[in-house]
């Protein structure tokens, strides 16, 4: 399955916010001989909710990073390359139209008048070969030389012949060469079926109302294409298109790429894609009442009495920069001189004379030589006892002198987090030297003026014992960074983000043997690589409570044997509250990163110009990270329609930005 497990080293809970980085580079605005149009004619179908979000986020500007050229296809259907000196900013970029795309005049070609069109869309296979889909059905395969017209080697259309003898309107979102001898292309396209297209070729209004309940719910079909090399097989018709495999889900993919690595395609999307019939299992909400706890491995629920209240944690612990505080709460019945609390650099030892192990219900703290997270100054380190007048519990606070001040701790002591909360619940015996509640995974309290609501939390949850009553909200602080407090809103936090899963495709269109084993866990997904970055090496950055945490793929590779080439994600690092910032931005359409920065792209409307937002990431020891804004359109650039980016070779942290607009080709250059 696709685990996203967090390196909780890398996450940073006192994270404060971001603080702005005024950077200046370069911004050339030009305008556009030739404009590009995110209209299309309307079907007699309705737009599903997954084709309106994919047309909003769909790229109008492809990439071939090698030589700094950019392609679109303006409202004309011409296919216009664009030369981009990554560099030097002082050059002017030089458009071509190198091909114009054919315009229907048949009847027998009237099938985007009975569904809906795609937009037109391109991808280089290299620097000289484009393959281009005019979003009707038909694919073109164009050789670019650097200087004039393009030649046509090829063109295709895209047929269901078992539903109907028109083409398809398709998407192209990857090509690339499998083989030394063949060349794949990824494909989508809007399913529809035999009664569906029926029931759209009809002429009447009326009928299409009174049927179209028939169109509420809409899948899509992802298609591997192949092409033999070499491609200057012209013919004097449209050929028709060599399908591999094909697979159909619930949404238009994210994303469609093939991994060399492990000789697979990888689709990402709100819903995973099946082989064409199998039986589709339609997604399923419980009703709160068949909502059951889902057991862990090893677990044994009916021998655990589930009506038992929530147990707070053992403790509760804050640090600054050169103390770590701890607050125990113990029976305030306890006198001071029946605590003994000894430091050594590197060790805790904490007993409590004349009360049991035990006390309503909950086992107190007893540790010898109880092993640290980090050194400490045992000589400036120092212990308080409040009894809190008629509470039943009070609180013993240690305060900690760190040994390397503005050192951060993960944990309290050394063995945090290596026993469960079951495990340690099971616990009843003095066990704090070798593992018990005290090695629990006990979060930090982010808001020191939490960190003795333990009592009230102990307070609470031996009262509930007694009464039955849930013990929920402990108030052991928020667990969120600072930046957020009082700030969260979670209707809106949880629209960030699309939720996705993962799945894989072999070659010859099966299910990879390792992928089998796997599960499809949905993930949050909230940014994609910039396009014309290494998508390998960016990874994906996946929504973590409030923060956006980069992941990138381990395993694979050409000297992996067939049994671990399961792809693995590894947690390389943490844009901090990523999540919590991007619900700020109402405009976004795109949001993409590199390896060290978000970068969030408005839309931009006619009278004014949109901005991208660049978010940096920050170590886990800073409480502040780098925000940067840069003005894209000027007012008379119109909508965003597509970003591409070049790397600098000689800086690794350099990015030349090129933006797409309705009336404007915007270039960002060296943004760092």
């Amino acid at each position: 399955m696709a685990d996203f497990s967090p390196n909780r080293e890398l996450v940073n809970p006192k994270f404060e916010g971001y603080r702005l980085q005024v950077i200046s580079p370069v911004v050339a605005r030009h305008g556009l001989p030739y404009k590009p149009t995110q209209a299309t004619a309307s079907g007699r179908s309705p737009l599903s909710l997954q084709e309106v979000q994919s047309r909003i986020t769909h790229n109008h500007l492809v990439l071939s990073p090698p030589s700094g050229r950019v392609l679109y296809i303006d409202a004309d259907r011409r296919v216009v390359v664009v030369d981009v000196d990554p560099t030097d900013s002082t050059k002017s970029p030089r458009f071509d139209v190198v091909y114009e795309l054919p315009v229907a005049i048949s009847t027998a070609q009237t099938q985007p008048e009975t569904v809906h069109r795609e937009y037109p869309s391109a991808a280089f296979l290299a620097d000289d070969t484009a393959f281009v889909s005019d979003g009707r059905g038909s694919l073109y395969i164009l050789s670019v030389p650097a200087r004039g017209p393009a030649t046509l080697l090829s063109s295709f259309e895209l047929f269901d012949k078992e539903i109907t003898s028109l083409p398809l309107p398709f998407r192209i979102h990857s090509v690339a060469r499998v083989s030394d001898g063949t060349v794949v292309a990824l494909l989508s396209s809007r399913y529809y079926d035999a009664e569906t297209l029926s029931l759209l070729t009809q002429q009447t209004t009326a009928t299409h109302l009174q049927h179209r309940h028939h169109f509420h719910s809409s899948e899509f079909d992802v298609w591997a294409a192949r092409f033999t090399l070499p491609l200057n097989m012209m013919h004097a018709d449209p050929g028709t298109l060599d399908i591999v495999w094909r697979r159909r889900g619930e949404d238009v993919p994210l994303l469609a790429d093939y991994d060399a690595s492990r000789n697979a395609y990888a689709l990402i999307g709100s819903s995973t894609y099946r082989e064409i019939g199998a039986p589709h299992t339609p997604a399923y909400e419980p009703s709160p009442d068949e909502i059951a706890p889902v057991p862990r491995a090893g677990e044994d629920l009916d021998a655990v009495d589930n009506t038992t209240s929530t147990k707070p944690y053992p403790y509760s612990w804050t640090q600054t920069p050169d103390v770590v505080t701890v607050a125990f709460a113990l029976p305030s019945s306890t006198p001071k001189s029946n605590i003994t609390v000894l430091f050594s650099p590197t060790t805790l030892t904490m007993h409590v004379k004349g009360v049991p192990d035990i006390h309503e219900g909950i086992r107190l703290p007893r540790y010898s030589a109880k092993q640290l997270w980090e050194r400490i100054r045992p000589s400036t380190s120092f212990w308080t006892w409040d009894r809190e007048g008629d509470s039943r519990f009070g609180i013993l606070s240690v305060h900690l002198d760190k040994m390397t001040e503005g050192q951060k701790w993960m944990h309290v002591f050394a063995a945090s987090g290596t026993r469960s909360t079951r495990d340690a619940t099971a616990c009843t015996g003095n066990e704090a030297t070798g593992g018990g509640d005290d090695d629990m995974d006990v979060p930090e309290t982010l808001d020191p003026s939490e960190l003795y609501l333990i009592r009230e939390a102990f307070e609470k949850y031996t009262e509930t014992l007694r009464t039955g009553e849930d013990a929920s909200g402990l108030g052991l602080g928020r667990g969120v960074p600072s930046l957020a407090q009082g700030e969260m809103d979670d209707e809106v936090d949880d629209s960030v983000g699309r939720l996705a899963a993962f799945t894989w495709v072999s070659e010859d269109g099966s299910t990879p043997h390792w992928w089998r084993k796997n599960s499809t866990s949905p993930f949050n997904l909230l940014s994609t690589p910039l396009p014309g970055t290494d998508a390998k090496s960016a990874g994906l950055v996946i929504k973590n409570s409030i923060d956006g945490l980069l992941y990138v793929t381990e395993g694979g590779g050409a000297q992996c044997s067939t049994d671990t080439i399961s792809p693995e994600w590894k947690h390389t690092a943490t844009f901090s509250a990523l999540a919590f910032v991007l619900a700020s931005k109402r405009d976004t359409r795109f949001t993409h990163h590199t390896q060290n920065a978000i970068f969030a792209f408005e839309n931009g409307s006619v009278d004014r110009g949109g901005n991208v937002y660049i978010y940096r990431r920050s170590s886990p020891n800073q409480l502040w990270a780098k925000q940067s804004v840069l003005k894209v359109g000027d007012g008379n650039a119109g909508s965003l329609l597509g970003v591409a980016a070049f790397k600098d070779n000689s800086k690794s942290d350099s990015t030349t930005v090129v933006c797409l607009c309705e009336n404007q080709l915007v270039v960002l250059y060296d943004v760092s």
